[in-house]
Parts: structure tokens; sequence; C-alpha cells
């Protein structure tokens, strides 16, 4: 393999073990005042250059995803997104980078396999005092005969919810287009949600990052279904600090189902005006 052909793979996983190591180094204690967005500093304009060879040996947008939900073990998401890449780089007959993907594709899936055994083994309602009910809610989105629908948004509102009940309806991320008319009424408004942290650019100076109700899946392979994220911009010019503790975003929805490359990657979107920690 070409070292061209390596240097972006390279910065790749720093990048990721960068954002590992930044989310288990312990919080500082931090007031629960709101935290002003910090300004980013302008990015320096880059000399015109000729067109380089090597460029079509870059890794392309969807497989620097692929690699960042790989590398955060998130094994569902990066698996479809894996197998596009690796049909991608056999089109190209790039032979030298298909072997790494196919170990990759390798990885996911022992490690789904394992989780689906693991969760087979666990006898269902065998905790002490489980509700049922209860259970089944917090397993899986209410079906279409038993959710509540969203009230409709009123002019200057600002709502608060759970990112849960947000996305409180079953959603097929694969052929999509199944998103309730109530839900597609919020696009626009005004909203406050509380959840935690996953950074989609870099772990300092954040300007875009996905917020999920838990870590707690993650962490276990199982990433929270595309209506439980919401995929947060910061304003342009300013930034955010990374924070593991649970946070409260506050600014303005918009519902829309997003493609790349024929993968539905989002469903929320979310222009941010207040970003700060969660009070205990």
């Amino acid at each position: 393999m070409k070292l061209k052909q390596l240097i972006p793979l390279v910065i790749l996983f720093v990048a990721v073990g960068l954002w590992t190591a930044r989310a288990q180094t312990p919080p500082a204690q931090t007031p629960p005042a709101q935290t002003p967005l910090a300004q980013t500093p302008p990015a320096p304009t880059a000399p015109a250059t000729q067109p380089d060879a090597s460029n079509a040996s870059a890794p392309s947008q969807i497989e620097v995803r692929a690699m960042q939900e790989f590398g955060r073990g998130n094994w569902a998401s990066a698996l479809p997104l894996l197998k596009k890449v690796q049909a991608d780089l056999k089109a190209q007959n790039q032979v030298d980078r298909v072997a790494a993907i196919e170990e990759n594709i390798r990885v996911c899936q022992r490690n789904l396999a394992a989780a689906t055994n693991a969760q087979a083994s666990v006898t269902p309602g065998a905790a002490a005092g489980a509700d049922p009910a209860a259970a089944a809610q917090q397993n899986g989105p209410p079906t279409a005969e038993n959710r509540k629908p969203h009230a409709p948004p009123k002019a200057g509102e600002v709502r608060e919810m759970s990112i849960k009940d947000l996305g409180n309806f079953e959603y097929d991320a694969d052929k999509g287009g199944n998103v309730p008319d109530d839900v597609k009424a919020l696009s626009g408004s005004g909203i406050r949600l509380s959840g935690f942290m996953i950074p989609m650019d870099q772990a300092d100076n954040i300007t875009q990052f996905a917020l999920v109700p838990s870590l707690f899946s993650c962490c276990f392979g199982q990433p929270p279904q595309i209506q439980h994220t919401i995929v947060v911009h910061v304003p342009k010019g300013k930034a955010v600090s990374y924070y593991p503790e649970e946070i409260v975003v506050e600014g303005k929805l918009t519902v829309d189902e997003k493609k790349e490359d024929g993968f539905i990657v989002s469903l929320f979107e979310m222009e941010c005006s207040s970003v700060k920690p969660s009070v205990k």
C-alpha cells in the first residue's frame, strides 16, 4: 500500500482515538449556568494546488462515517456502511484496501452475533418486580395503535420533551417515508431536549454532534434508533466543548429524512442556541 493511501486512514484512526481518550477523562465541575458558545478561529486559507492523482484513493464520506461508527463500537450501524464501502472499492479495483474493510466487516458480524446470543440467554421479565408494560415501552417505540400524537406547535413556543417522546413512533430506517404528520408539523418549532453528546467532527471546539438518550447501549454495540438521534449543529463561527455528562440543548428543530449514498443518515436536526449541563 502506498504511503499517500495510508495517510487519510491514519488521520481517521488518530481522530477516533483522541475522541475516546477525551470521553474517558473525568469531567470537570461545571456550574449549571448556560455555557456561552466559544468563537471558532477562522480556518487558514489553503493555497491553490494542482489536482493530485492520489485523491482518487482518499476515503469517501461514507467510508469516513463507517470508520467512525466502527471506532465507537456501533457494529449495527457500521456493518451496512462497510459493505457499501467494500463494493465501491472492489468496483474501483482497490484490492489493497478491500482486505482491511473485509476484516472490519468480520469484526462487526462477530460482535453482533455475540450480542444476539447474550440477549437470547437472558430470560425476559426475570428481574423481580419488573413491570412488563414499562419494559415493553423501554425496549422499543410505541406502535401506531398506542402512540400519543404531538399537539400542534404554538407560535413562539419552546417545547420541552425527551428524545424518545419526540421519536415516539415506529420507523423503517431502510425504506423511510413513515414519519407521522404530527411529527412533521414540529419542524421549524423551538424545542428543548436532554441527552448525551457524541461529537461528529472533533473532540474539542465541536461544531456538530449527535444527541442521544443514553450512552449505555452505544457502548454495547446497540446504537439508538434513527428516530432517537438528533444531529445538532452549532451556529456558524461558534463551537462548544465536549460534555461527558447529560446536557440540555435548546434550538430550532428540523424534521427531514436525509440520505447519503442511498442510506437514511438522519431524521431530526437541530440548530442549537444553547448547550448546558443538565441540572440534577
